[in-house]
């Protein structure tokens, strides 16, 4: 990784958000860079997701094992399956469990990025010294993993959202949810692997929980002052792209062709807007009943915006 790179990504901060739940934010958080996070208990800890790289993961653990105070981490949790969240699970101490959705399980069996790094981006992340990690505890629905004294609650939503297998990571005496990438604030949301009608259906989900503070998968930490307006905006985005969709369809124009011919408007401004190409894909796709195919919406991304998707880790 060049020192360019490094100093384009900006910095990460390991931020105690309430007592004993710590919120890693890495900036800008586009494309392969997250959010992760860590609840401490009486007597372990869990983590909830990992990072890209060896490095940026290796950052994370040092700066989890600080805060714990010697506890041991007992658990990490997968809020979904991709690589940004993923890859760095087989850096996790020995002992540590993985839990995920037995969908998300699926899901990270069957990617091969790590592998086979695809043309989309450029410059390929380095990622060091990693292999694929699969969950060792998958979960249907939901499940409570207790830390001593201190209890995490882990839910789907039951549906089809972010992906199929998107996890919740709910600490209930402090009332902070994690929620991987169900929310981007200030960045456009991506839905390539789920469905629109779904994202939409689970903000108010997200909305019942309560929360007084949301640590989304990319971008920053949403206190309860922001979450009902962070809410609306990916509402009034996920409409947007609907709607688009439908006009699309009923003009028989492709998702590249609507895409190049709509303004984004208010949306213009957010992190990665190539993304509303791979929306519309996702919107088709949920219209004609199938899923998505994702090398054609890469393909229209690389087509709409003259080069591949440009990388920052």
């Amino acid at each position: 990784m060049s020192a360019s790179h490094e100093r384009e990504s900006g910095p990460s901060s390991f931020t105690e958000v309430a007592a004993g739940v710590y919120a890693f934010i890495q900036q800008d958080g586009t494309w392969w860079i997250n959010n992760a996070g860590l609840v401490v208990g009486d007597d372990s800890a869990l983590l909830v997701d990992t990072c890209t790289t060896e490095r940026r993961t290796r950052e994370l653990l040092t700066a989890s094992a600080a805060a714990s105070g010697g506890r041991p981490l007992q658990y990490a949790v997968n809020t979904h399956h991709h690589g940004d969240h993923t890859f760095g699970n087989s850096l996790l101490p020995a002992g540590t469990s993985v839990i995920g959705h037995h969908r998300m399980r699926e899901g990270l069996l069957a990617e091969h990025t790590l592998e086979t790094f695809p043309p989309y981006w450029e410059p390929k992340p380095d990622f060091g010294d990693l292999t694929k990690r699969v969950p060792d505890l998958t979960v249907d629905s939901d499940a409570a993993v207790h830390l001593g004294g201190r209890h995490v609650e882990l839910h789907h939503p039951g549906y089809v959202a972010h992906t199929g297998g998107d996890l919740v990571a709910w600490v209930p005496d402090v009332r902070v949810l994690f929620v991987g990438d169900l929310l981007f604030p200030g960045h456009t949301p991506m839905i390539l692997a789920g469905a629109p009608t779904g994202a939409i259906r689970v903000l108010e989900w997200i909305a019942a929980f309560d929360a007084e503070t949301i640590v989304p998968g990319h971008g920053e930490v949403i206190d309860s002052s922001r979450i009902a307006e962070v809410l609306a905006e990916h509402r009034r985005y996920y409409d947007f792209v609907l709607a688009a969709a439908a006009r699309g369809l009923a003009d028989h124009a492709t998702p590249l062709e609507v895409a190049q011919s709509t303004d984004l408007g208010e949306f213009a401004g957010w992190l990665d807007p190539e993304r509303f190409v791979l929306n519309l894909h996702s919107a088709y796709a949920e219209a004609a009943g199938t899923r998505a195919d994702r090398a054609a919406a890469f393909i229209d991304v690389m087509t709409f915006l003259g080069s591949p998707i440009h990388t920052k880790v």
